[in-house]
């Protein structure tokens, strides 16, 4: 049995995540009022759903103020339930807004940043006691589907670690817990026979494992991994982000986190590894 929260900023993709749950096979609500959560759990055990998903943000209005303690009052009637909170970076919620042309719920009458940033001091005390933060500020819709999957696609409830490649001239992933950057790498780019090739490919691979300072580094993250991994999982962490950096995101960092993430998924922890600006 596995109830999601499914919440976060406007416009950052609640929508789509629903969308995405119910593909695999969630019963779907979408803006239910606080009030009646508990009340819906309960229907969902008594038919026998084991598999459902809420969504509750600031359309509910004087509603949403009573979240917490509607979740309190689930939590104390023996219903365990995940929360997903969902998070972009304004300027990004910004310029959907425009594209969409649709309006803010509390940037009526006034201006869209103003609403946007009052809605992030509303949400900051829920962002803080989710179970899972997904920042969707360069997410495509396809990435979103893959990590919701990955967390909600089966029953495993342990420590799920996603590993991710960036290139920092496209801004730091903000829901990473670890940041590691290796721009002191020598790097491929430099080379004209690798340049328009990506850490995925071979040549690419051999020129940036061939440095020792590379394979020192690998080292001491993977034995760090093995350090902190264990420990996170006994003070109860459902995921963790690790995220590698290099300059433009498609070579030293897609070779170093898919190395991770190998070295991950052989110790039998459940990673997920996503090369966020490989195509850029």
């Amino acid at each position: 049995m596995r109830f999601v929260i499914i919440t976060g900023m406007s416009g950052a993709g609640k929508s789509l995540t629903l969308k995405f749950l119910e593909d695999i096979g969630y019963y779907c609500v979408d803006n239910l009022p606080a009030p009646l959560i508990d009340s819906f759990f309960t229907v969902c055990i008594d038919k026998g759903i084991n598999k459902a998903a809420i969504g509750a943000d600031i359309r509910g209005r004087e509603f949403f103020k009573e979240l917490h303690a509607n979740l309190d009052t689930a939590t104390k009637h023996g219903i365990e339930f995940d929360i997903l909170f969902l998070d972009c970076a304004s300027e990004t919620l910004i310029n959907r807004y425009k594209e969409t042309r649709r309006d803010h719920p509390l940037a009526v009458g006034k201006r869209l940043e103003d609403g946007i940033e009052q809605e992030r001091k509303m949400l900051a005390d829920l962002k803080e006691s989710a179970d899972y933060v997904i920042d969707t500020t360069t997410s495509l819709t396809k990435q979103l589907k893959e990590r919701v999957n990955s967390i909600f696609a089966s029953d495993h409830h342990g420590l799920i670690v996603n590993i991710l490649s960036f290139g920092f001239k496209y801004g730091a992933p903000s829901d990473s817990d670890m940041i590691f950057d290796v721009r002191f790498i020598p790097n491929p780019f430099y080379e004209r026979e690798l340049r328009e090739l990506t850490g995925n490919d071979a040549p690419v691979k051999n020129f940036v494992m061939s440095h020792s300072v590379s394979v020192e580094f690998l080292h001491k993250l993977k034995e760090m991994s093995e350090f902190l991994l264990p420990n996170f999982i006994n003070e109860g962490k459902s995921q963790l982000v690790i995220s590698i950096g290099c300059t433009g995101g498609k070579h030293r960092s897609v070779t170093l986190s898919s190395q991770l993430y190998k070295h991950l998924q052989q110790l039998g922890y459940k990673c997920n590894l996503t090369h966020r600006d490989i195509n850029r």
